[in-house]
């Protein structure tokens, strides 16, 4: 059996997370993985300043369901007035944990000073998490970080020492550095480092990808939660494997026939959540579409075609040509 850790006052159950992921990661992607064994989830990066300024967007962004809950609603931003500012429009909508994106590498975001920039500059890390903390209250505070800003600069650990100072509740570490994007490999001794530096959970993040991954997470770093991203692309199962294998059941992989159903089921949660008529709101859905087809004979030509679907019927005719290929290829090998 797994157990369960505590950030602050919420339990979590240590199998693996669901890590935050803008333009991924939104409330039907976070349903799927919850319903297929997510232990824990976080919502798409939010601006603390936009939140600031009455962001048409906060709404949909911070609003935690039910069904959606452990979960945290991430901010990004680099200035401590805003931030706290920001936690507290946040609190309204009831998250369980606010998380701090440091980790975010893409230029949009480190070019405001925020995300993995702060990774360059400790003492304005810690006062960001310190005005975090101080305006959330009772709700605890996290933070994402990367391994460093580059090869030269590690300083995870120093980071996580600063950031527990300033009263983060715990510490999600990503073992690649800025410059390396999600290229590479993703290094767990950083990881581990981490877990040694400081007192707060660790949640040990990159190239998760199945339940081996996972379990050498665990086991090397000492880490007290796994999360997972990329590995969870047109793959929700992967929670459920691991919640399977760490309880010591039986997990059986699904069949092309279920991931399809469940790729069908994801797009009309899609469609059902947006507010956008069906055309714009499948644009959304296909690349989620062409993630659940990896991995398959003549994949690549339908990822392709996904790419143009239109209707949630164009989507289902779709899959059921995918399907017959695979059959007839089966069928074909005997």
């Amino acid at each position: 059996m797994t157990d369960t850790l505590k950030i602050g006052n919420v339990a979590i159950e240590r199998t693996a997370a669901l890590a935050p992921m803008a333009g991924v990661a939104d409330r039907a992607y976070r349903l799927m993985c919850k319903k297929y064994g997510a232990a824990y989830v976080v919502s798409e990066m939010v601006s603390a300043k936009g939140i600031c300024y009455s962001d048409r967007k906060t709404a949909e962004l911070c609003t935690v369901t039910d069904g959606e809950r452990p979960m945290a609603v991430q901010l990004f931003g680099n200035e401590p007035d805003f931030m706290a500012e920001a936690v507290k429009i946040v609190l309204d909508y009831k998250p369980d944990i606010i998380d701090i994106n440091m980790g975010c590498p893409v230029p949009k975001v480190v070019g405001t000073g925020a995300g993995s920039a702060l990774m360059k500059d400790t003492k304005l890390a810690a006062a960001v998490a310190e005005a975090a903390v101080k305006a959330a209250g009772e709700t605890p505070v996290t933070v994402k970080i990367r391994s460093g800003w580059s090869k030269d600069s590690i300083n995870a650990p120093e980071m996580a020492k600063a950031l527990e100072a300033a009263g983060v509740a715990a510490i999600a570490v990503h073992g690649r550095t800025r410059d390396m994007f999600y290229s590479g490999e993703s290094d767990m001794n950083v990881v581990k480092a981490v877990k040694e530096a400081v007192n707060i959970p660790v949640i040990g993040n990159g190239d998760i990808t199945d339940f081996r991954s996972c379990s050498e997470m665990y086991d090397r770093t000492g880490c007290d939660l796994v999360m997972i991203g990329r590995g969870s692309y047109g793959n929700p199962f992967i929670f459920r494997e691991i919640a399977a294998k760490l309880h010591g059941e039986t997990y059986e992989p699904p069949c092309l026939e279920e991931k399809m159903r469940v790729m069908l089921e994801h797009i009309r949660l899609i469609l059902e959540l947006s507010e956008k008529c069906e055309e714009l709101a499948m644009h959304e859905a296909r690349k989620h579409a062409a993630w659940y087809m990896n991995g398959y004979y003549g994949s690549a030509k339908f990822r392709g075609r996904c790419y143009q679907l239109s209707s949630y019927k164009e989507a289902e005719e779709l899959a059921a040509e995918f399907t017959e290929l695979q059959r007839n290829r089966e069928i074909n090998k005997v």
